[in-house]
C-alpha cells in the first residue's frame, strides 16, 4: 500500500503517543476529527497499524538490563526454535538477519544473574549451535 504525506505524519503522531486521541490527531495535523478517523480507520483496515503498544519510559529501561543476542542454527530448526523463542517473554524482539548468524533478539531483565539465565536458557534450545550476546550500554534513538 502507498501511503500519502498525511498517513507518514498520522503514523509518526502515533508513534509519538499511541494514546492520542483523534480530535488530538486532528489538530496536529491541521485536519477535521473526520477526516482523521477516516485516515486512521483505513490505515487500521488496510494493516498498516495493527495495534497500539506501550513505550516504556527512559527511566524504567535504566533499571533493566538488557542485551541483544545473536542465535546460530541450522535452516531445517528454524521453525521450532521460533516457537521456543517465543514462550521466553523476556525476550522482547526477535529479528531474522542476514550474515554469520540468523536471528537476533532483545532480551531485558532486572539484573544481570537473571539477564545470564535467560542467555543460557536460549542457549540451551535445541538446534541452537551458538549465541553471541552484547549488552546494551545506552539507548541513542528509539523511535
Amino acid at each position: 500500500m502507498n501511503l500519502s504525506p498525511q498517513d507518514e505524519q498520522l503514523i509518526i503522531l502515533l508513534r509519538e503517543n499511541g494514546r492520542l486521541s483523534v480530535s488530538e490527531i486532528a489538530r496536529k495535523m491541521a485536519v477535521s476529527r473526520t477526516a482523521a478517523q477516516m485516515r486512521l480507520q483505513k490505515l487500521v483496515r488496510n494493516g498498516v497499524i495493527e495495534g497500539y503498544s506501550v513505550k516504556l519510559s527512559s527511566g524504567y529501561l535504566e533499571n533493566r538490563v538488557r542485551a541483544l543476542v545473536m542465535i546460530k542454527f541450522p535452516p531445517i530448526m528454524r521453525a521450532s526454535i521460533e516457537n521456543k523463542l517465543f514462550a521466553i517473554k523476556t525476550l522482547t524482539a526477535l529479528y531474522s538477519i542476514s550474515g554469520e548468524f540468523d536471528m537476533a533478539g532483545m532480551v531485558s531483565a532486572p539484573t544481570m544473574g537473571e539477564l545470564d539465565t535467560i542467555i543460557d536458557k536460549i542457549g540451551c534450545i535445541e538446534g541452537i549451535d551458538q549465541t553471541m550476546s552484547s549488552i546494551i550500554l545506552s539507548t541513542k534513538i528509539d523511535r
